[in-house]
């Protein structure tokens, strides 16, 4: 997806916590949602699992969102010719802390 369309939903969550998250995300009407949805549920499950923490206690502390590489194709055209498709892709880095354990409380809107 592109960028800026990534970008639109990661500035809602930035600095929510993991329950408020999962609200916006579902109620939002953008197609890009989802897939930050999903994103978002497996840094709870990792958080969960690899460090003990428990969901309820978590809150976005860093959500991010880089450029990533252009995926170039070429789409057949009448007579011949070819014009180029350009799909962007991102980078989309969620970083979640706990609220209990954080002694810096990063909310930002």
């Amino acid at each position: 997806m592109s960028v800026f369309k990534a970008r639109r939903i990661i500035n809602q969550i930035r600095g929510c916590s993991y329950e408020e998250t999962l609200m916006i995300l579902e109620l939002m009407p953008y197609r890009a949602s989802y897939p930050i949805l999903k994103l978002v549920y497996s840094a709870a499950a990792n958080a969960n699992h690899n460090m003990g923490l428990n969901k309820a206690d978590l809150f976005i502390s860093k959500a991010e969102v880089n450029g990533g590489t252009i995926v170039k194709k070429l789409r057949p055209r009448a007579q011949g010719r070819s014009y180029p498709v350009k799909k962007p892709t991102c980078h989309i880095t969620i970083v979640l802390k706990d609220k209990s354990k954080s002694f810096l409380n990063e909310s930002k809107i």
